[in-house]
C-alpha cells in the first residue's frame, strides 16, 4: 500500500458543508483524487479535552450538531460513517505512555462531518476522531502528529480541521472585509510551511501580533500542528482552498 498522504483543511463556517462554492468543490476534488484510505484519523478544533486525550471508539458514531443559529438544512445532516474501535485502540497505542482515553460514545463534530461530506459523500470509509488535550504543549501537539506518522504506511489518512487564522471576535459581519493582520500572518505560516521550518508555527507567540490575534483560542490551529508533525523532512507540500475571509483562512495544506 503506499503511503497516504497528510491533510489540513482549513473548515471555516459550517454551512460550506451543504453550499456549493469553491471551497466544498475543492474538498470534493481531493476525495476523488487522492489515494482511497482505509480509513481516516481526523483532528478537529472542535473535541476539546483536559488531562488526557480521548479518542472516539464507537462503532458506528452520530453526527453532532455543535452550532446554533444556522438553517434546519444543516441540523438535518446525518453522516453515518462507520467508526474503527481498532484503529483507536492503535492510535492509543502509538501515544503511549500519554493515556489516551478510548470514549465510547463520542460521535463526529462538525468539523469531521463538515469536510468529510463534501470528501467522500458515501460516508463508507470508517473515521476515528482524536481530542485535542489542552492542558498539553503546542510542541507536544506537533510531536504527536510524529508519532502518529506511522498511520501513513498503514492505509490511514490522517486529516487535521481547523484554520490557520481564526479569530472570530474581530469581524463585523455586517462588513467582514479581509483584516491586514490576518492576510500578513496567513502568508508567514505558509513561508514557513513551505521552507519546512516548523519551529516557529510551533512556538507561535514568537512569530508576534499578527499571530496572537491570528490564532486567538488555538483551538482551530493545533490541528495544524498535527499535520506538520507527521510530515517527513524534504516531503513535497501544497495548498488548496487558499482563501483569507475577514478573519478566517480557509487554506489548505496537503502534504505529500
Amino acid at each position: 500500500m503506499s503511503r497516504m498522504p497528510v491533510l489540513f483543511v482549513g473548515h471555516g463556517s459550517p454551512m460550506n458543508a451543504i453550499e456549493d462554492n469553491a471551497w466544498r468543490r475543492d474538498w470534493a476534488r481531493l476525495g476523488r483524487e487522492l489515494p482511497r484510505p482505509k480509513a481516516i484519523l481526523m483532528v478537529s478544533a472542535h473535541w476539546e479535552t483536559r488531562g488526557a486525550s480521548a479518542v472516539s471508539a464507537a462503532a458506528a458514531p452520530e453526527t453532532i450538531h455543535d452550532f446554533f443559529g444556522f438553517p434546519q438544512a444543516l441540523f438535518d445532516v446525518c453522516y453515518p460513517a462507520p467508526g474503527d474501535p481498532a484503529l483507536a485502540a492503535r492510535v492509543a497505542d502509538l501515544l503511549a505512555p500519554d493515556t489516551v482515553v478510548q470514549h465510547p460514545t463520542r460521535g463526529l463534530d462538525h468539523g469531521a462531518w463538515g469536510v468529510l461530506a463534501p470528501m467522500y459523500p458515501d460516508a463508507d470509509i470508517p473515521v476515528v476522531q482524536l481530542s485535542l488535550d489542552r492542558d498539553r504543549s503546542d510542541r507536544w501537539h506537533y510531536e504527536a502528529g510524529r508519532r502518529l506518522a506511522p498511520l501513513r504506511d498503514e492505509g490511514v489518512l490522517i486529516i487535521g480541521s481547523g484554520d490557520i487564522v481564526h479569530n472570530l471576535r474581530a469581524i463585523d459581519f455586517r462588513r467582514p472585509e479581509t483584516l491586514p493582520w490576518a492576510e500578513r500572518f496567513n502568508d508567514t505560516a505558509k513561508q514557513l510551511i513551505l521552507a519546512g521550518d516548523h519551529d516557529p508555527l510551533i512556538d507561535w507567540r514568537t512569530l508576534g501580533p499578527d499571530a496572537e490575534a491570528s490564532i486567538n483560542s488555538a483551538e482551530h490551529y493545533l490541528p495544524l500542528l498535527y499535520v506538520l508533525g507527521a510530515q517527513t523532512p524534504g516531503e513535497p507540500v501544497s495548498f488548496f482552498t487558499d482563501d483569507v475571509f475577514a478573519a478566517i483562512s480557509m487554506t489548505g495544506v496537503q502534504v505529500g
